[in-house]
């Protein structure tokens, strides 16, 4: 594929299945196999396939209040979702980790803190190499590795005394990345926090703090020289934060102006030239989508929802095709994304 230059901006499209809830990630695989993951109001499970023609909802595991906040495929016949579940809702949040075998949902068993503990995002490469990262209760890191055969929890380095991690992203068994921030709940400052797998242990790698508040909730790695992580920082008022990595270190990259504030949720890149950003703008809520296109960041028209509304994830399916989700109102919103067409 050679890189031109962008023909048009093409709005984002919206799809047909809206349910009460919302959805907090997708991943696709192919054109006909690709997976939206969040929950119903009240909390259950809800997951949603699309086979290139529908979105269709498909059961799944919904033991007690549940929320599922990340989603990743590998095949057709395998996938994965990840959040917590509770008893009640007074009670301390248990990992959640639906399977998927081709036929259908099944839950997993997976390593619960004493303390409580949930999950947030999920990566993988094969049926034998996946992360889960998310925390435990009180503020610490979570991360956990399935090997093909059960889910176990890796040491990760303490480099706070309050540490979120929102997204991973994995490229093979020697090299993946986590992201999330230090210092929540903590008077002071918060800071972006980048670890780094490299097969044997996680280490944290420098990132850019252009604020006092920094967040991280979205990481994207094409190869183990490129890779994205977007939130936002407050410099003042709170403005979208894009790091790429080079291969040696993470920098921050501009970013546009988008409404008087603005944050990022997620991420996703089909190539050095094509990546998508996604996430939300105040006053509103509104939805935010952001088209890299080898050069710059711009902003992607997309529909005008009819209530207030967020973005939480995207997945890259082709360098002109990708799937937005997330919510408007208290219903769940997909959105396909054909960004800069490019032939």
């Amino acid at each position: 594929m050679i890189p031109v230059a962008p023909a048009r901006d093409r709005p984002a499209v919206p799809a047909t299945f809206i349910t009460s809830g919302g959805l907090g990630a997708v991943a696709a695989t192919s054109a006909d196999n690709a997976w939206a993951v969040g929950s119903t109001t009240p909390g259950k499970s809800l997951i949603l396939h699309w086979d290139g023609t529908r979105w269709t909802r498909i059961p799944s595991p919904s033991p007690g209040v549940v929320e599922l906040s990340g989603v990743a495929a590998t095949s057709a016949r395998n996938a994965w979702a990840v959040g917590y579940t509770q008893s009640t809702p007074a009670r301390a949040e248990k990992t959640l980790i639906p399977h998927w075998n081709g036929t259908r949902w099944t839950r997993t068993p997976s390593p619960d803190p004493a303390s409580g503990g949930f999950l947030v995002s999920v990566a993988a490469t094969s049926p034998r190499n996946a992360w889960a990262v998310g925390s435990s209760t009180p503020g610490k890191s979570l991360i956990l590795h399935w090997n093909g055969t059960t889910w176990k929890q890796i040491s990760s380095p303490t480099v706070a005394r309050s540490i979120t991690l929102s997204g991973v992203a994995v490229l093979s068994a020697q090299n993946a990345w986590a992201v999330g921030f230090t210092g929540w709940g903590e008077r002071g400052s918060q800071k972006t926090l980048i670890l780094h797998w490299n097969g044997t242990k996680w280490t944290r790698v420098p990132s850019p703090n252009p604020a006092r508040q920094n967040f991280l909730h979205g990481v994207a790695a094409l190869s183990a020289q490129y890779a994205w992580a977007v939130g936002e920082a407050d410099r003042p008022g709170v403005k979208d934060l894009i790091l790429r990595w080079n291969g040696v270190e993470w920098t921050q990259v501009p970013s546009p102006s988008v409404a008087p504030a603005s944050g990022l949720t997620g991420v996703a890149a089909w190539s050095p030239a094509t990546a998508w950003a996604v996430g939300l703008s105040m006053p509103g809520p509104e939805p935010v989508i952001l088209h890299w296109s080898g050069t710059i960041w711009k902003e992607t028209p997309g529909p005008k929802p009819a209530a207030s509304g967020s973005l939480n994830s995207v997945t890259a399916i082709s360098a002109t095709n990708a799937w937005a989700a997330g919510y408007s109102g208290k219903k769940t919103m997909i959105l396909r994304l054909n960004g800069l067409s490019r032939q």
